[in-house]
């Protein structure tokens, strides 16, 4: 990938969703601060990510976060989700992946054994070329 790095985040593998980051390689703390074209193709990376996400781990949505707060560096926080993946929480098991308890979330118990992740890792690479030699 030209214009951005993915990276997963093994500390919040929880309950059904996970979280996916994707950076630009560009040092931007906006969307619109980056040229056209660059904007243009980093956006299409993206979606290409976001897609690969969405096959190798079953998502029946995919919710996108583009926020900075904490980390300036433009960024998205790729989210599968499924149906009911709040369980008790949210409105009938459905909303935001901060509704989730924060001490439930970072939970070491909701981290995937090395073999998940080996899998998860395999599935993902797998989808990843699919799209990238298209």
């Amino acid at each position: 990938m030209d214009f951005s790095r993915y990276y997963r985040n093994r500390a919040q593998l929880i309950y059904s969703f996970d979280l996916n980051i994707f950076l630009c390689k560009e040092h931007k703390t906006e969307l619109f601060e980056l040229e056209p074209v660059f904007k243009r193709l980093f956006l299409e990376e993206m979606s290409m990510v976001a897609e690969a996400v969405y096959h190798a781990f079953g998502a029946e949505k995919m919710n996108y976060e583009l926020l900075g707060n904490g980390d300036t560096h433009l960024h998205w926080h790729l989210f599968p989700r499924k149906e009911n993946d709040l369980g008790e929480y949210g409105n009938h098991g459905k909303g935001p992946v901060w509704w989730y308890p924060m001490e439930q979330m970072y939970d070491e118990t909701n981290c995937p054994s090395p073999e998940e992740l080996e899998k998860m890792k395999t599935a993902l690479k797998r989808e990843l070329d699919k799209r990238i030699s298209e």
